[in-house]
């Protein structure tokens, strides 16, 4: 199934039990604390881990995902009436009305043709005020980290709520240039094996930064890592923060 784990509710919870509360959720509400009480889009939002943290700590927030059962499981979490919930993709998104967007778990990646990724950054910077913040990750492909996605090196056992484990490891399918395709597997038990496929884009740091200018987007900083490493120095990330002019 095409995007399976954000669109199969059985695999939405093991995303779920996976996805646990890290360092780049820190940084991420930490940059938007440098706001009081924001109003804050998380755009790709999924299950609301970082939505609700950030609802938590006083902002105005505004989540959007077009997967229904991720905001199914977002809309079932506690706090999440202090959040707008909408189902969709920034075309959606009002004019003029946040403060800081935030894109995480490398959403921006998911954007692979050069059309989508500058209409989503054409939305985003119609949609936050002038001298608003963007902040999003983008793997950075220099680490190349999709090398690593094999049955071997990628295995894993995550557990869910009712207590079953299940075995799970990413599978890439095809490269072309900076584009790659994968499948993570799943195996319930016994036996059950459900699949779930996507395709990433994997932008240098140029890229991303003459995308950005050309969309009316002022750079901050670019770094690479989730305690401000210099890029190739930290975690194989491109942790962008960028301004709308």
């Amino acid at each position: 199934m095409r995007h399976g784990e954000f669109e199969d509710p059985r695999l939405v919870a093991v995303y779920d039990a996976e996805c646990r509360w890290g360092p780049d959720d820190d940084f991420f509400l930490g940059v938007v604390n440098e706001t009081p009480q924001a109003r804050v889009l998380d755009l790709g939002c999924g299950t609301g881990r970082l939505t609700l943290a950030l609802a938590s700590a006083g902002h105005r927030v505004t989540g959007v995902d077009p997967a229904r059962a991720s905001l199914d499981a977002a809309r079932a979490k506690p706090g999440a009436d202090r959040v707008t919930w909408i189902e969709g993709t920034a075309a959606l998104l009002p004019d003029r009305s946040f403060d800081v967007a935030v894109m995480t778990s490398h959403v921006a990646q998911f954007f692979t043709t050069d059309e989508a990724w500058d209409g989503l950054l054409a939305d985003l910077h119609r949609a936050l005020v002038p001298g608003g913040r963007l902040v999003f990750d983008s793997r950075d492909p220099a680490d190349r980290r999709w090398e690593r996605w094999n049955p071997v090196d990628s295995r894993r056992h995550p557990c869910l709520p009712d207590g079953r484990t299940v075995e799970a490891w990413t599978e890439v399918t095809e490269i072309r240039g900076d584009v790659v395709s994968f499948t993570h597997h799943y195996r319930f038990p016994p036996s059950r094996l459900l699949q779930s496929s996507a395709t990433l884009r994997f932008r240098t740091e140029a890229q991303l930064r003459a995308s950005l200018h050309a969309q009316g987007f002022t750079v901050e900083h670019v770094r690479g890592g989730w305690q401000g490493e210099p890029v190739g120095a930290g975690d194989g990330e491109l942790v962008v923060v960028a301004r709308a002019a």
